[in-house]
């Protein structure tokens, strides 16, 4: 990294670094924090997706290339910084990179260069139900990746949201998809897990405002939506709001397993293991953990972002004013 860059970069003193800056949340974390006036380190293993973008064309935006699995390279994206946040996450494994190379190893190694490095403030974005005793290993690593972080940065906020929508998900996007294909929809189990999504939107201005915030308690928050919904719930209230009328037929979760280990043989498999195991397990916020009332935010609606996202609007939802 050039040093004259590195001074144009910081000169504030509060630039912050976030790794993982070109994905589906992180992308929105680097405008919320833009929108709040942080200079913003965008570290990605690809910065030329961030140039294109919107907004890419900012002052106050850096694109670096880094690697969340090589110290050196993490260490070099943290030079100056005041603030961290790691938004890197893994829904799929392929190869060398896995669940615990991701969500465990690479965690603790930012933590412990952000602790080595001087930064003030560190965002971990974990996910609602982390547990490191949790029988699903995706639900584990994410425990072990937390209690990772707070062994070398003690005073890291952890953050957890629920399953997370957006104009250009892989959540919403594809349930309105087998809405508009299936008349006969095949639910997990009998559609009685819960959930409460959460529009990426708010999760990324709430990040934007802890940094923001004068307080540096470190806690835990919980993001959600401003409805809990069992699965059948979730997918009526879309149907409805999209216009559709569709059969659930419920489909024990042992014939989903059983359908999930037989695409693992596919080139790209539609299904996964976890993301079955997933589906099993309640993903609400817990009212004992702090979230967005606390940051002053009120959450949208999963009706209100679909009405846009069916209206053509690609603007998404109004932002929470500062």
């Amino acid at each position: 990294m050039e040093s004259r860059t590195l001074a144009e970069a910081t000169t504030n003193g509060h630039t912050i670094t976030v790794f993982g800056g070109t994905g589906f949340v992180g992308s929105r974390i680097v405008r919320h924090l833009s929108n709040h006036q942080f200079p913003v380190r965008i570290a990605s293993r690809h910065p030329d997706r961030g140039h294109r973008q919107p907004g890419a064309e900012k002052p106050q935006l850096q694109f670096v290339e880094a690697n969340i699995h090589d110290a050196r390279s993490v260490a070099d994206a943290l030079i100056g910084a005041y603030g961290a946040i790691n938004a890197v996450s893994l829904y799929r494994e392929r190869g060398t990179e896995t669940f615990h190379s991701v969500h465990v190893e690479a965690a603790q190694r930012v933590a412990a260069e952000a602790h080595r490095a001087g930064v003030k403030r560190l965002v971990h974005v974990s996910g609602i139900g982390a547990d490191a005793a949790a029988p699903s290993r995706y639900v584990r690593k994410r425990g072990e990746g937390e209690r990772a972080v707070r062994a070398e940065f003690r005073d890291a906020y952890l953050i957890r949201p629920a399953v997370m929508f957006g104009l250009d998900d892989a959540f919403l996007n594809t349930i309105l998809n087998l809405l508009r294909r299936l008349p006969i929809y095949p639910m997990f189990g009998r559609g009685q897990t819960r959930l409460q999504p959460v529009y990426v939107e708010d999760v990324a201005e709430a990040v934007a405002r802890l940094m923001a915030r004068a307080e540096t308690h470190p806690t835990i928050f919980e993001f959600g939506g401003p409805t809990p919904y069992s699965y059948e719930q979730l997918l009526r209230a879309i149907a409805h709001q999209a216009g559709f009328a569709p059969l659930l037929i419920p489909v024990p979760f042992v014939v989903w397993h059983a359908l999930a280990w037989a695409s693992e043989m596919l080139p790209a498999p539609p299904l996964a293991p976890h993301q079955v195991e997933l589906m099993q397990i309640d993903t609400v916020p817990s009212p004992k953990m702090a979230g967005f009332a606390e940051l002053g935010i009120s959450p949208h609606s999963i009706e209100e972002i679909l009405q846009r996202m069916l209206s053509g609007d690609e603007s998404g939802a109004p932002a929470n004013p500062p």
